[in-house]
């Protein structure tokens, strides 16, 4: 029999010209792969890389301000279609791709370059495993969390697509090793289901504190993920589901 496919999920990482394609463009990608091993746990695979792309226009100020990557730098580099699908669908096959705010990742790799790959929102699935975290960017769950066996330096500087991608690895194979594949991809195929109210008067609350006059305005925002974490509070209140977490008295119900 043909040895088993080895389990691999690859953790992406771009520095853009802007937030949206076709206006923006890719300036770098960087990625880390995380893979299962014989005893069942998953571990980070390899060095990883990273590559600069041409994006084929000026870099804003406003976003050279972020990630500090100059035009000079990207200018002959190869252009995005030319490296995208050697880094998003290798071989062997991934079992996903990974991406902290995925969704961002997305507008830009394409399911014709990424292979239709499934993907995994790590800031999706922070917000149900680690509810806790005082805020849920990239860099506040590594000083919060402090993941056992990252090099401090190696995911420096911020904001460049090597090292973050490095970063989101180690908040991965942590939620891989608590909830599983499956678990994950079923979080990161929903909105994000925030933890605590954002706005308003409720600012900074648990969703299970607040009432029901207050719970309503919130079933019409304009954000997905505050309306989905509205919808699942309410369901709550009739009888189903919950947010976050359970409680300890809910698990003995």
């Amino acid at each position: 029999m043909p040895p088993p496919k080895p389990q691999i999920i690859r953790v992406i990482d771009l520095e853009t010209t802007g937030n949206a394609p076709p206006a923006h463009g890719v300036l770098e990608i960087g990625w880390q792969d995380v893979a299962l091993g014989a005893d069942g746990l998953w571990r980070l695979e390899g060095e990883g890389g990273q590559l600069f792309v041409n994006p084929g226009r000026p870099i804003p100020p406003i976003t050279q301000a972020v990630h500090h990557i100059l035009d000079e730098w990207v200018q002959d580099a190869p252009w995005w279609q030319d490296v995208a699908r050697r880094v998003l669908d290798p071989y062997p096959r991934r079992v996903a791709l990974a991406a902290h705010r995925a969704d961002f990742e997305q507008q830009f790799c394409s399911p014709n370059l990424s292979g239709g790959a499934e993907w995994i929102c790590t800031w999706k699935c922070a917000l149900r495993l680690w509810p806790q975290s005082p805020a849920f960017s990239n860099q506040v769950l590594r000083y919060w969390r402090k993941p056992e066996g990252l090099e401090h330096e190696r995911g420096l500087p911020a904001h460049r697509a090597f090292p973050d991608a490095y970063v989101t690895a180690h908040h991965l194979r942590d939620q891989l090793n608590e909830a599983g594949v499956a678990q994950l991809l079923e979080w990161s195929r929903q909105p994000g289901l925030l933890p605590r109210v954002r706005t308003g008067l409720d600012r900074g609350k648990d969703w299970r504190e607040i009432s029901d006059d207050s719970l309503a305005n919130f079933l019409t925002d304009r954000d997905a993920d505050v309306r989905f974490t509205a919808e699942t509070e309410r369901a709550r209140r009739r009888g189903g589901g919950f947010v976050g977490r359970p409680d300890a008295q809910e698990l003995l119900l």
